[in-house]
């Protein structure tokens, strides 16, 4: 059986110094270390999340200019895709009427050349026939 004698008490007394000395030399100094641990890691997870929130708010700011940039480059191109196609139909107009007129003057020029052929023609006719007729009765 347990006797309680004047040892126990010291023993008591000897484990509560022992538990006060370890509380005032090891674990206090522990749990201050933990603590300030787990406040480091807090403000660095606190950073880190200013510096994501940062970086998503640049990344949206420059994805609004890029299409921004494209809208205005699609703008620019639809224009100058207009301007080349009226000056292109300008260009096909210019180039049809200078056609046209070329034609028609190549059409004069051969009606002219043909009158002329005619006339000449008509004004040989008649020496032509007297040749024709003097050698099918053989007087040439």
């Amino acid at each position: 059986m347990i006797e309680l004698n004047v040892t126990f008490f010291i023993q008591l007394v000897n484990f509560l110094i022992i538990l006060l000395v370890l509380n005032l030399i090891l674990y206090r100094p522990i749990r201050g270390i933990i603590k300030k641990r787990a406040d480091v890691m807090a403000q660095g997870l606190e950073e880190a999340e200013k510096f994501s929130a940062d970086a998503d708010e640049k990344i949206s700011t420059y994805q609004e200019k890029l299409n921004q940039a494209r809208k205005e480059a699609n703008e620019i191109r639809m224009a100058k895709k207009e301007e080349g196609q009226s000056e292109e139909s300008a260009m096909l107009e210019n180039a049809s009427s200078e056609a046209s007129k070329i034609i028609q003057d190549a059409k004069e020029k051969i009606t002219k050349e043909k009158e002329s052929a005619l006339s000449t023609l008509k004004a040989k006719v008649d020496e032509f026939a007297q040749k024709a007729t003097d050698k099918v009765l053989g007087q040439a």
